[in-house]
C-alpha cells in the first residue's frame, strides 16, 4: 500500500518574499527575540555609522531613547545615497531598509572594513519594527521616508535644506516580535557603546536617556590602552606602561595591548571590525601562538629559561594577562549572524607574525618590563609544574578522583541529570536540616564549614590543598581548571543555599568565584542555581501560616489578611527552620524559588572578570565604590 501523500504538491511550497523571512524567524538574524535580541538591532544600526567613522568619513554618534520605548542613532557622515538604484529601481535608501543582502559593504570602493558584513543589519531591523523611520542629509537637503514592521508608507521624500549630511534612524522595536521586553536598557547600551568608543578611539558616542535624563559621552583618545587601563583599575598591574602594537600587513591592520597584572585570571578580549569575538578565532590563535613562541625566545635568549629547562607552555604565559586584540580587515567570515568567532585563514599567520616582530623589539628595548612579564611567566611554570605532581600525588591517594564520595555528602539515589540536584548549604545546622527534610531520590546535601577560601588571592596549588574545596570538585564529579569535563557532572542543578545575610552573601559570592574562575562551564550551561529562603515567617500560635521572602511582599501581606494574634519571626539563617520548614519553602520544587545563574551574553564576559576581581581582589577603594553604585540592588541584607 502507498502511503505517500498525494496532496503534497507545488501549491504547498510557500514563496517568502521581501522582509517575511525575518518576521517569521528573527532568531536566524539577531539570535533571539529577549532583551539580547532587542539591543542586537541597536548595534545593527550603531555598526553602519562606526563604518563610516573606520571610512573617515564621520566623527560623532548620537544615539537617544524616547519616553515612547523607541529609540534613534545618529551619525554625520555622508548619508544613504538617495538615488534610484538601478537593479531595484526603488530609491537607494528604500533598497537598503526593505531589501536582505543591500548595502554598500558589498561594493569594493565603499568600505575597505566594516562590521556588518552580512549586509542585512538595518533592513533586518527595519523588519522587527513597529514602525522605523530614516532621515537623510545629504547634497543640501533632508530626505524622510517611514516605515511599518517593514512596509513602506510612502515615497522617500524631501522635507527640508540641510547644511550638513548624515542619517538618522528611529524605530521602535514591534511587541509582536519581542514578547518578552521591549524596553532598552541604559545600562546594557551604555557597556557597549563604551566598548565601542575605546576600539575606535577616532568616535565619540553620545547616549542619552529621556526617560531619566541621564547622559554620557564616551570618547578616548588612548583607543585599546585606555580600554586595558579600564579592566585592571582594580587590579595591581606587574608594569605600569600597556604594551602597545600595531602594524598594517596584507590589508590587515592589527592593534594588540598588552598588561600582566599580579594575579592568576587571564582576560583576553578579541574583535573583529570592532566585532566583539567571543568565541574567539584565527586572531586570537594567531596571538596566543605568537605570544608562547616569543617569550620562549626571549627567555632562552636572556637566560630567564636554563638549556635543561622545558619550554613555557601557553598557559604560563597568559596566567595575570589582560589583553586586547583588534584586527580591522576588508573580507571577514564569521561563524553565524551574530559573529562570535572569525575564520579567515589568514589572518592566524598575520598576528603570530607581528606578535613576534613587534613585541620580542618591544621587550629588548624595555628590559625592566620585560624581566616583570619573564619573572610571572616563569613563576606561573614553576606553579603549573607544581599542580601536575600535586595532582599526581591526589590521584595515587584517590583524594580528586574518589571511589567513595566525601564522608559530609548525602548523596541522592537517582543518576538521572534530569532530575539531581546538589545543594552547598551553610553550616552543618542548616545541613542536618536540608539532610531530614530532602527528598533523598534526586537531592543531595553537602554542608560547607564557613566560608570558602577566596580563589581570588590563591594560585591553583592553594586551591586544590582546600577541604572544602576538594570536597565540592569529588562531588561534582567535573575535575578541575584544565581537567574538567562537564560530560562527568553528577548533578543537573548545583544549588547555593546560603543565609539571607551579609555573610550568606559573602559565602555565594566565594562560590560563585570559584565556579566563575575554574569551571566556568558550570554558568554557562546553566547548572548554578541560587536559593531563595524566605526572610519571614508568620506565626498563629505554634503554626507558620504565611511565609514572606522580602520586606515588601511582608508588606503587601500585612495589608490582605488579618494579623491579629500574629507573630512575624524573622529569619537570621536557614538553621532556624526545622527540615519540615526548610522543605516547605526552599527545597520543594513545587513551592520554592531558585534564581539561575547565567551569562546572558558573550559580551557580558568582558565585565565579568572585572567585576569579580572588585568585588574579591585587594584594592579597596575600588569595592567601596562598586557597592555605593549598586547598593539599591541589594535588599534584605542585614550588616
Amino acid at each position: 500500500m502507498d502511503n505517500k501523500n498525494t496532496n503534497y504538491g507545488a501549491d504547498n511550497i510557500e514563496v517568502l518574499e521581501g522582509l517575511a523571512p525575518v518576521r517569521l524567524r528573527p532568531h536566524m538574524y539577531i539570535g533571539s527575540t529577549g532583551p539580547k535580541g532587542l539591543h542586537h538591532c541597536v548595534y545593527e544600526v550603531l555598526d553602519n555609522s562606526i563604518d563610516e567613522v573606520l571610512a573617515g568619513r564621520a566623527t560623532t554618534v548620537k544615539v537617544k531613547i524616547y519616553k515612547d520605548g523607541s529609540i534613534s542613532v545618529e551619525d554625520d557622515g555622508s548619508g544613504i545615497p538617495v538615488e534610484t538604484h538601478k537593479s531595484t529601481g526603488l530609491s537607494t535608501v528604500e533598497t537598503v531598509l526593505t531589501i536582505l543582502h543591500a548595502g554598500g559593504k558589498f561594493h569594493a570602493g565603499a568600505y575597505k572594513v566594516s562590521g556588518g558584513l552580512h549586509g542585512v543589519g538595518v533592513s533586518v531591523v527595519n523588519a522587527l519594527s513597529e514602525w522605523l523611520e530614516v532621515v537623510v542629509s545629504r547634497n543640501e537637503k533632508k530626505y524622510k521616508q517611514r516605515f511599518e514592521r517593514g512596509i513602506r508608507q510612502g515615497d522617500l521624500e524631501v522635507v527640508g535644506e540641510a547644511k550638513k549630511t548624515g542619517t538618522f534612524v528611529r524605530f521602535k522595536p514591534d511587541p509582536e516580535i519581542f514578547t518578552e521586553t521591549v524596553e532598552f536598557d541604559y545600562e546594557v547600551l551604555a557597556r557597549r557603546f563604551k566598548e565601542t568608543a575605546f576600539l575606535t578611539k577616532e568616535v565619540k558616542i553620545i547616549l542619552e536617556d529621556e526617560r531619566t535624563g541621564k547622559k554620557e559621552t564616551f570618547h578616548y583618545n588612548g583607543g585599546i590602552k585606555s580600554f586595558v587601563d579600564e579592566l585592571n583599575k582594580s587590579k595591581e598591574p606587574l608594569h605600569k606602561d600597556v604594551i602597545y602594537l600595531e602594524d598594517d600587513k596584507e590589508g590587515h591592520n592589527v592593534q594588540i595591548a598588552i598588561q600582566y597584572v599580579d594575579g592568576y585570571s587571564e582576560n583576553v578580549l578579541s574583535f573583529a571590525n570592532n566585532i566583539n569575538t567571543g568565541e574567539g578565532g584565527t586572531h586570537v590563535s594567531g596571538f596566543r601562538g605568537g605570544l608562547t613562541r616569543t617569550l620562549n625566545d626571549y627567555a632562552r635568549e636572556f637566560n630567564f629559561l636554563k638549556e635543561k629547562d622545558d619550554n613555557f607552555q601557553g598557559e604560563d604565559t597568559r596566567i595575570g594577562l589582560t589583553a586586547i586584540i583588534s584586527i580591522k580587515l576588508p573580507n571577514p567570515q564569521y561563524e553565524g549572524q551574530t559573529k562570535g568567532k572569525l575564520v579567515n585563514s589568514e589572518t592566524r599567520g598575520i598576528v603570530e607574525n607581528i606578535i613576534n616582530d613587534l613585541l620580542k623589539s618591544y621587550l629588548i628595548e624595555n628590559p625592566k618590563t620585560a624581566k616583570a612579564i619573564m619573572e610571572k611567566v616563569v613563576r606561573s611554570k614553576e606553579e603549573r609544574e607544581a599542580v601536575r605532581k600535586l595532582k599526581t600525588a591526589q590521584r595515587r591517594t584517590s583524594m580528586l578522583e574518589k571511589t567513595t564520595l566525601p564522608g559530609k555528602l548525602a548523596d541522592c539515589q537517582s543518576n538521572d541529570m534530569e532530575v539531581t540536584e546538589i545543594f552547598l548549604v551553610e553550616g552543618d545546622s542548616a545541613g542536618g536540616s536540608a539532610k531530614m527534610g530532602r527528598d533523598n531520590y534526586h537531592q543531595a546535601i553537602l554542608p560547607l564549614k564557613g566560608k570558602i577560601m577566596n580563589v581570588e588571592k590563591a594560585n591553583l596549588i592553594r586551591v586544590l590543598e582546600y577541604e572544602e574545596i576538594l570536597s565540592m570538585i569529588s562531588a561534582f564529579g567535573t575535575g578541575i581548571g584544565d581537567d574538567f569535563d562537564i560530560s562527568k557532572l553528577r548533578y543537573g542543578k548545583i544549588i547555593i543555599m546560603t543565609d539571607a545575610d551579609v555573610d550568606g552573601a559573602h559565602i555565594m559570592t566565594l562560590l560563585l568565584t570559584f565556579f566563575y574562575r575554574y569551571m566556568p562551564e558550570l554558568i554557562r550551561q546553566g547548572h548554578v542555581y541560587v536559593a531563595n529562603p524566605p526572610l519571614y515567617g508568620l506565626i498563629r500560635g505554634t503554626k507558620v501560616i504565611r511565609y514572606c521572602y522580602d520586606e515588601k511582599e511582608l508588606e503587601k501581606v500585612s495589608k490582605e489578611i488579618d494579623m491579629k494574634n500574629i507573630k512575624i519571626s524573622r529569619y537570621k539563617g536557614l538553621g532556624e527552620m526545622n527540615a519540615e520548614q526548610l522543605w516547605d519553602t526552599t527545597m520543594n520544587p513545587d513551592h520554592r524559588i531558585l534564581h539561575r545563574v547565567t551569562i546572558d551574553d558573550s559580551d557580558d564576559e568582558v565585565y565579568l572578570d572585572e567585576t569579580f576581581s572588585i568585588l574579591m581582589g585587594d584594592k579597596v577603594e575600588p569595592r567601596r565604590q562598586f557597592i555605593e553604585e549598586n547598593a539599591k540592588l541589594v535588599k534584605n541584607l542585614d550588616a
